[in-house]
């Protein structure tokens, strides 16, 4: 199984379960130890993964961390473990700083087997940092960072890579949560910077008040029109056709409409249903087409190859899939985008039945 069908299938048991996982015991037996063989290091091998490893911390001798993920016999990982709900909050942090200190390791993980929080020493050396410069939910798997996570995988680990780019990530998480603050909640530097890109007005409490929920709007609204241009020129080359074949036969495209709006939620499924495809398929033949209907994952941009429809415009969301003979669709509930990934192995059936198959483009209409 891939990294992210293992991550899912964790989370499916954390969803299932967690309610029931009240200690930290529990957590780890049902969480953390298959996260950490998902990575590909085996949790019953002392050379490789170290439970109950012995730190000694200044006058305190013999603390205990969690778990040590090693690497060429010395610790590379320290992960502290707290039940599932428990917070991972600032006690956590100096636990995990006072072993940081005492160990070769360059990253610590504090969790409580759905959140991850990851930190390095980025700031001075061998002093764990106070903030982490990756942070990943297991019940919410977003696509980048599952690929930050498999760096970590005992096949793909690679240190100096890793830290090259945790700085770059760190700081790019802390401006993502300063501008979504903002986004949110406004302060009053940034509202009367903005005030005074847009009036001459001397900024008093009374423009502030007036142009705080004026800043707050501009700012949504800005976020969503970059939004829609970057999905508008993801979709950019896709050819309308007519509209024919009302089954769900291979060849029956609806014709495409100026006035439709992509949403986030469809190009994320999108790129989920593209990362599963690239092992089978280049990514460059992997083309989106939006329809009224349903947005469509086409094979080299050509309505006589679907490779899966995401319907996602109503109030239940399914996936089509086209891995049968007679290339009829299928369609599959989705409860979450997440639920995509059950789904790999008959996306990835679907490119074999255009083997061979006419590969010229549909004429353009």
């Amino acid at each position: 199984m891939d990294l992210i069908d293992q991550l899912c299938t964790i989370a499916d048991r954390a969803s299932d379960q967690g309610h029931t996982l009240l200690t930290e015991e529990a957590t780890k037996n049902a969480l953390i130890m298959p996260f950490i063989n998902a990575l590909g290091y085996n949790v019953f091998d002392p050379t490789e993964v170290v439970p109950e490893y012995t730190a000694d911390v200044g006058i305190k001798k013999s603390e205990k961390i969690d778990y040590v993920i090693m690497r060429d016999g010395r610790p590379a990982i320290l992960m502290e473990c707290k039940a599932v709900g428990k917070p991972l909050g600032t006690n956590v942090i100096s636990q995990l700083f006072r072993y940081f200190t005492s160990t070769d390791a360059r990253f610590g993980v504090i969790t409580d087997g759905i959140k991850y929080r990851f930190f390095s020493d980025l700031e001075k050396p061998n002093r764990m940092d106070e903030k982490p410069f990756l942070e990943f939910d297991l019940l919410n798997i977003r696509p980048e960072a599952a690929d930050q996570i498999r760096k970590f995988t005992k096949s793909e680990f690679d240190q100096e890579a890793i830290l090259s780019s945790a700085s770059e990530l760190k700081y790019i998480y802390e401006i993502r949560r300063a501008l979504a603050k903002q986004l949110d909640d406004p302060d009053e530097d940034f509202v009367k910077l903005m005030t005074s890109r847009a009036t001459d007005a001397r900024f008093s409490k009374s423009v502030q008040d007036r142009f705080e929920p004026l800043v707050r709007d501009a700012f949504r609204a800005f976020i969503k029109d970059q939004v829609h241009e970057r999905l508008q020129a993801a979709l950019e080359g896709t050819a309308p056709v007519d509209r024919s074949d009302a089954e769900s036969r291979v060849g029956g495209e609806p014709e495409a409409d100026d006035d439709l709006v992509t949403t986030a939620e469809e190009l994320e499924a999108f790129f989920i249903v593209k990362s599963i495809l690239r092992e089978q398929v280049a990514p460059d033949r992997i083309v989106p087409r939006d329809v009224r209907s349903y947005f469509g994952v086409l094979l080299d941009n050509n309505n006589r190859k679907p490779l899966a429809r995401l319907h996602m415009n109503r109030g239940v969301k399914h996936l089509g899939l086209f891995d049968n003979a007679e290339k009829r669709e299928d369609r599959v509930r989705l409860d979450c985008l997440d639920d995509i990934y059950m789904y790999r192995d008959r996306l990835l059936a679907t490119p074999a039945f255009y083997q061979g198959e006419d590969t010229e483009p549909e004429p353009e209409v």
